[in-house]
C-alpha cells in the first residue's frame, strides 16, 4: 500500500497578530474592527504583495504569510512596523492598533492551500513573545538577514517556546527600534563620503544593554570604551572616537551606511547583559562594504572578570581584522584600570554629566571624579576626566576662581600621567596647559609630539596637539591636528572644541572668512559654547562685519556676562590677531 504523498517546501513564515485585541474590541468593537479593516487594506496587505509574499490566512485579528525570501519577509515586517508607528503618533495609547509579528525559516507542508508543520508552529509562537509593535525571528531567520536589512535584532539568547520541543535562539527588535534607520549623513557638513584610511579601520558601536534596567546603560557604555581604547592602541588600526560611534547609540541603523558615514571598513556590535552578579558580552564584526560578518563571539564570566572579558573580545576582534597581531600586544595596549569597579561606575556617570556642557552637569561631574578617587587613587583616567571639568568651568566662564580651577586642573593631569607615565591623552593635556600656563612650548611641543605616537588613533591627543600648537603660534601645524581630530571622530559631540580651535588657528593666518565657516560650524554643534562666540566675533571685526561681530560679541557676554579681554589673556593665550578682534569687535578690555 502505497502512502499518500505530501507536498513541502522551504519557506519564510510571518505570523501576525494584534496585541491587545479583545482590550480594543471591549472599548470599541466596530471602531477597532472597522480601524484594523483599513490597515489590512492601506498597510498590510499592500507592503505584502510589494514584498513578493502570499497570505495564507487571516485570522480575524491576525494573518499567516507566506515567503520565498526571509530577506523578503523581514523588509515587509519593518515597514509594515514603520508604516504603524506613524499611523500611531497622534493615536490616544489605548485605542492604538499594534502588530507582534513573528518570523521563521523552515520546512512546511502544503494542503489545500493552507500551510501546517513546525515552520509554521514556531513562527506563530515567535509572535506570541514579540512586544507590542515589535518583532522575534528565529536564529535561522537571523542568519540569512546579517547585512541585508537596515535594522539591528537584539540577540534574546535561549528561548523556550510553548509547544516547541527543543529550546531556540531568538532574535528581537523591540517596540520603537523599527521606526526609522539613521538618515543618510544627517550630522556631517560634508554630502561626501569619507575616503577609507590606508590601514584596516574600525568602529566600535554601542553594545546594547539586554539587562532590561535602564540605569545598566552606562555599564554597556563602558564596555565599548575599553574596547575602544584597547583597539586604538595598535598603530596598525584606525579607530573611530567612541564619541562618534555614540552618536548611534539606541538607533536603527544600516551597517553600510555607518561605515559610509564614519569612513570605515569594519564595525563591531554587540550587547551585554548584566544580572545576579555574571555578565555575558556578545559581538559580532561586520564588513561594512559587503555587509558580511567576519566573526562573532561570546563571552561570559563573573563581574569581577569583566577587564578580562574586554581583553577576550578585543583579542579575537583584532585577530579577525590582523591575524598576525599577537595577544602580548593586547596587555601592552591595555589601559590603567580601576581596582575598585565602583570606581569605574562613578567615573562614567560623571561623562556624561559632562556632556551635558552646563554648569549645574559639569559641577556633579567633579563631585563624582572626587568620590570615585576616594574609592581608587590610582584610576587616572578619572583625574584625567576631572581635569577636564575643571578647564570647561575656566573656558565656560564659570569658575569663581579660574587661577585656583586651571591649578588644580594641572594638578590632576600630573597626578594621571604620574599614575600612567605612557597614558597619551595625560601626556597630551599635560602638554596643553604648559604651553598655556607655563609658555615652555619647547617642553609642550615634545609632550604632545609623543602622545601622538604613542596613540595615533586618540582623537584627544590630537585636538589637544592642536590647542598646543595654537599657543606656540604654529598654526598650520594646529590646523594639521585638529583635521586629524575631526577625521578620527567625524561625529563627535565635543567637536564643537575642535572646530573652535581650527577657528582660532585660522585667524592666526588672518583666513578670515575660513575662521568663520569654522566658527559657525562650532556653534551649529553646540550654541552653549561660549570660545566659539570669541572666534566668531573675532574674525567678522577683522573683516569690518561690525553687525554680526557685535551679534557674537552679544551672545558671548550673554554666556559669560563677565568676560574681560585682560583676563582672559596674558599674552600666552592665542594669537595677537585673535586678540585685536575681540577689541574690534566691542568686548569690555
Amino acid at each position: 500500500m502505497r502512502s499518500e504523498h505530501v507536498e513541502r517546501r522551504l519557506a519564510a513564515i510571518l505570523a501576525a497578530d494584534v496585541a491587545g485585541s479583545c482590550r480594543l474590541i471591549g472599548i470599541d468593537e466596530e471602531g477597532a474592527l472597522a480601524q484594523l479593516k483599513a490597515l489590512r487594506k492601506t498597510l498590510f496587505d499592500p507592503k505584502i504583495t510589494d514584498h513578493r509574499g502570499r497570505i495564507v490566512k487571516n485570522t480575524g485579528d491576525g494573518a499567516l504569510v507566506e515567503f520565498s525570501s526571509v530577506v523578503d519577509a523581514v523588509r515587509c515586517t519593518v515597514e509594515i512596523q514603520r508604516g504603524m508607528a506613524k499611523h500611531n503618533v497622534d493615536v490616544p495609547q489605548v485605542k492604538r492598533i499594534e502588530f507582534r509579528i513573528g518570523i521563521h525559516v523552515g520546512d512546511i507542508i502544503i494542503e489545500d492551500h493552507d500551510i501546517f508543520g513546525d515552520g509554521v508552529n514556531i513562527a506563530v509562537r515567535l509572535e506570541g513573545i514579540a512586544e507590542p509593535g515589535g518583532v522575534s525571528i528565529s536564529d535561522d531567520a537571523h542568519r540569512q538577514i546579517r547585512g541585508k536589512v537596515d535594522i539591528t535584532f537584539e540577540d534574546m539568547g535561549s528561548q523556550s517556546l510553548k509547544n516547541i520541543a527543543e529550546p531556540m535562539r531568538v532574535w528581537r527588535v523591540p517596540n520603537g527600534l523599527a521606526a526609522s534607520p539613521v538618515p543618510n549623513r544627517p550630522l556631517l557638513d560634508d554630502a561626501e563620503p569619507l575616503a577609507l584610511p590606508d590601514r584596516p579601520s574600525i568602529a566600535v558601536l554601542p553594545f546594547q544593554n539586554m539587562s532590561g534596567d535602564r540605569e545598566q546603560e552606562y555599564f554597556a557604555d563602558g564596555i565599548v570604551d575599553e574596547i575602544t581604547t584597547a583597539l586604538s592602541r595598535f598603530n596598525s588600526l584606525f579607530v573611530i572616537a567612541r564619541n562618534s560611534s555614540f552618536v548611534y547609540k539606541g538607533k536603527a541603523i544600516d551597517i553600510k551606511q555607518v561605515g559610509r558615514d564614519l569612513g570605515v571598513r569594519y564595525v563591531l556590535e554587540g550587547s551585554v547583559r548584566k544580572a545576579a552578579g555574571k555578565v555575558r558580552i556578545t559581538g559580532q564584526l561586520i564588513d561594512a562594504l559587503s555587509g558580511i560578518h567576519l566573526w562573532a563571539g561570546r563571552f561570559e564570566g563573573d563581574l569581577s572578570d569583566i577587564f578580562a572579558l574586554q581583553d577576550e573580545v578585543t583579542v579575537d576582534v583584532v585577530s579577525a581584522i590582523q591575524p598576525k597581531v599577537l595577544q602580548t600586544e593586547i596587555e601592552l595596549a591595555a589601559r590603567r584600570r580601576p581596582n575598585n569597579l565602583s570606581a569605574y561606575d562613578l567615573c562614567l556617570r560623571a561623562r556624561s554629566y559632562l556632556y551635558s556642557l552646563k554648569r549645574d552637569g559639569v559641577a556633579e561631574a567633579i563631585q563624582l571624579c572626587s568620590r570615585a578617587q576616594e574609592l581608587d587613587h590610582r584610576y587616572s583616567f578619572v583625574a584625567l576626566l576631572a581635569a577636564h571639568s575643571h578647564m570647561l568651568n575656566v573656558s565656560q566662564g564659570w569658575a569663581v576662581d579660574p587661577k585656583s580651577e586651571l591649578s588644580e586642573s594641572m594638578r590632576l593631569v600630573r597626578l594621571a600621567l604620574s599614575i600612567d607615565g605612557s597614558d597619551p591623552e595625560a601626556l597630551a593635556g599635560l602638554g596643553r596647559m604648559t604651553a598655556y600656563l607655563a609658555g615652555d612650548f619647547d617642553a609642550a611641543t615634545e609632550m604632545v609630539d609623543r602622545a601622538v605616537v604613542l596613540n595615533p588613533n586618540s582623537w584627544i591627543a590630537w585636538e589637544q596637539r592642536g590647542e598646543t600648537f595654537n599657543a606656540t603660534g604654529n598654526f598650520e601645524e594646529a590646523i594639521g591636528s585638529f583635521e586629524r581630530a575631526i577625521r578620527l571622530s567625524p561625529l563627535d559631540p565635543f567637536l564643537f572644541a575642535t572646530y573652535t580651535g581650527m577657528g582660532l588657528a585660522l585667524i592666526g593666518l588672518y583666513r578670515f572668512d575660513e575662521a568663520i565657516a569654522a566658527a559657525k560650524k562650532a556653534l551649529r554643534k553646540s550654541p552653549l559654547y561660549s570660545g566659539a562666540y570669541r572666534c566668531l566675533a573675532s574674525a567678522l571685526a577683522h573683516l569690518s562685519r561690525e553687525v554680526e561681530a557685535r551679534k557674537a560679541a552679544a551672545g558671548l557676554l550673554e554666556l559669560e556676562p563677565n568676560f574681560h579681554i585682560s583676563e582672559w589673556t596674558d599674552g600666552r593665550w592665542r594669537s595677537q590677531a585673535y586678540v585685536d578682534g575681540l577689541r574690534k569687535a566691542g568686548l569690555p578690555e
